[in-house]
């Protein structure tokens, strides 16, 4: 695990590579991999690497070439089959110098070329230069787990990283923000691949390949999703796919134990995390390590949950609290974390647990992905409830009765309380599936953005959704619940939660691998029938039926409560100056973006309790850390 980058010059194209340019951008991801930094540099490309030593620690070094010296490649993730891999290219005369993966992949490109990528299994970001070719090969794993951004300079320099700050170190590339891309974050909370914050610096996608060379830039996608098998199988009893997912579940575990160093869990007392650290207590030959975060606002408080799976399966639990105090004190410099606006606030806690794990640990499993496979979000389910309220309920209580009592309910600011998830469910209402969806995860809607954004940018409202849309066009799904599973696999997954999970992570220096996110679950899961995810109105029901006497029952059968924050409360009390500083009359004069009436209500309201407008002050804050650090500051 590590933070690559480089800069490729193609003979007659760009100019030569700088090394002091290179050694700028490989040190702005040096938390990435604090352990060493290497490099491979000629006149026409130069590689870096930044490595957190995993596997193989004494010879492991990056950058790795090739037995003649003239193939080099930097690589970012774990590969789980590369033991599988090694062996069938020994026997095909492969000469291996190292006991990495990395090795590995280098030695598979030689023998399939660019298809390499189809037999890998694992979390991944590689760049491998050809120079025999003058070729540069840009690849991202399946789920977009490990990430990858690039740009092509005015001076004909191809610049990839890690992350986005590698390339913002280059002092040719223009900090021009891209309004589309500032459209889709308001909405959103994040910006969807390929398009990032920068006009002209992209984020290569999941389960795609670049390939960059004297013809130009080709991108393509090696694999997609399907749920065809998902829709073929009539609908079936859950015990006949029961054992086949817990062995499915043990194998992918065993094989992301495989490490040199210590190997913890992530446990938040939901059945994702809990089904990890059960099975790996099983597998794991140590003392298995879990670590979870409290907080002081008892309604968002999971660690009790935590507490008792950990003690039903005898981990050594670890148990972080979070104070406002900390989370305020680490809100002001979020930004040297992130390099693009994001609206989630779980950033920070994960980030605070990652950094509280790595002192005992180096990686850890993680839960993240169970609720995108398995259905285990509670708007997959407001989709169906939304249907029985329009067909159910009289035009005239919709209307008129309804709007009277959300108009009368209190204001809360506690986790899910009713008054927010009625109002966010209701603003569902004829509203097409694929938006409908999007409105429910997001923050600001359309109608909302006509009156925040300046005249200026209003053009550029009516791509709000292209990109889910683009997706679902992809779907080969007919059923709309899978098409909902389809782009939160797409969207909300890779551009939220495996970004957020990276960033916090990786600035702590702590890989984080997720079990469902392997290749083979997720091709398990894709093809089962959905009334084994998604059984009426329960959702996971496939793994809450496995996972039965296998997990305390409570924990199985809780409500999905989610990673939130008080955000709420701390917009109203400690980060209350910090806001108003972020969103004062002369910051946003300067921008020309916002429209300033719009957001000094927002805030009166949510101070005043008249209206809970935490998702929308909280998007607005994190854009405006953002824009300080990246564009005003620069």
């Amino acid at each position: 695990m590590c933070g690559i980058c480089g800069i490729v010059a193609i003979k007659d194209v760009g100019q030569a590579v700088s090394r002091e340019i290179l050694e700028q951008m490989n040190q702005s991801i040096a938390h990435r991999g604090p352990d060493e930094d290497g490099f491979y540099i000629t006149h026409a490309a130069g590689l870096a690497s930044r490595r957190l030593s995993i596997i193989d620690l004494e010879s492991g070094k990056q950058p790795i070439a090739n037995e003649t010296g003239k193939i080099w490649i930097v690589f970012n993730g774990e590969i789980y089959n590369y033991h599988e891999l090694r062996n069938y290219l020994e026997k095909h005369g492969h000469v291996f110098h190292t006991n990495s993966d990395t090795e590995t992949i280098l030695h598979l490109y030689e023998e399939f070329g660019i298809d390499c990528v189809q037999h890998l299994n694992g979390i991944f970001a590689f760049a491998i230069w050809n120079g025999e070719k003058q070729e540069l090969i840009l690849s991202r794993d399946r789920m977009g787990i490990k990430p990858m951004y690039y740009t092509h300079l005015a001076n004909g320099q191809f610049l990839f990283g890690s992350e986005m700050k590698v390339i913002l170190a280059h002092p040719e590339v223009e900090r021009k923000m891209d309004l589309i891309a500032l459209n889709e974050y308001l909405s959103y909370e994040y910006v969807p691949s390929p398009r990032t914050i920068i006009r002209n610096i992209w984020r290569l996608e999941a389960s795609h390949t670049l390939v960059y060379n004297q013809q130009g830039i080709h991108v393509h996608a090696y694999d997609s999703l399907s749920f065809k098998q998902s829709e073929s199988r009539p609908p079936v009893n859950w015990r006949d796919y029961s054992v086949a997912l817990y062995e499915k579940m043990r194998s992918t575990i065993a094989s992301e134990l495989v490490s040199d160093v210590p190997v913890g869990v992530l446990l938040s007392g939901g059945i994702d995390s809990s089904t990890i650290a059960s099975l790996m207590v099983d597998l794991y030959p140590g003392k298995v390590e879990s670590f979870t975060i409290a907080f002081e606002e008892q309604s968002f408080d999971e660690s009790t949950c935590a507490r008792q799976v950990a003690n039903y399966l005898g981990t050594s639990h670890n148990e972080l609290v979070l104070t406002s105090k900390k989370a305020a004190d680490l809100v002001c410099s979020i930004s040297d974390i992130l390099d693009e606006p994001f609206a989630d606030s779980s950033i920070i806690p994960t980030y605070l647990l990652s950094r509280f794990a790595r002192e005992k640990v180096k990686v850890v499993l993680g839960g993240d992905g169970g609720d995108e496979l398995l259905a285990g979000y509670p708007t997959v389910l407001s989709h169906r409830l939304i249907e029985y309220y329009e067909r159910l309920t009289p035009w005239t209580v919709r209307t008129y009765i309804v709007p009277r009592i959300l108009d009368n309910l209190k204001i809360s600011f506690d986790n899910i309380s009713l008054d927010f998830r009625l109002q966010r469910f209701l603003a569902g209402r004829g509203v097409p599936l694929i938006a409908r969806h999007q409105r429910w995860l997001g923050s600001f809607v359309d109608e909302e953005k006509n009156i925040l954004l300046q005249d200026w940018i209003k053009p550029v409202l009516r791509d709000t959704y292209y990109q889910s849309y683009k997706y679902a066009q992809d779907c080969d799904a007919q059923e709309p619940l899978n098409q909902i599973l389809f782009n939160d696999l797409k969207t909300y997954l890779e551009g939220d939660i495996l970004y957020k999970v990276d960033r916090a992570s990786m600035a702590a220096s702590l890989e984080v691998r997720v079990p469902f996110l392997n290749r083979e679950m997720v091709q398990f899961t894709n093809d089962l029938p959905l009334n084994l995810k998604l059984n009426h109105l329960t959702g996971k029901f496939l793994l809450k039926k496995t996972m039965h006497n296998k997990l305390p029952e409570e924990i199985i059968q809780r409500p999905k409560k989610g990673f939130n924050m008080p955000v709420a409360y701390w917009l109203s009390r400690d980060l209350k100056e910090i806001m108003l500083d972020m969103l004062s009359e002369s910051f946003m004069k300067r921008q020309d973006l916002f429209c300033i009436p719009y957001v000094h209500q927002l805030i009166q309201e949510h101070f005043e309790h008249r209206k809970d407008n935490r998702k929308l002050l909280w998007t607005l804050l994190m854009f405006q850390f953002w824009y300080r650090t990246y564009i005003e500051r620069s």
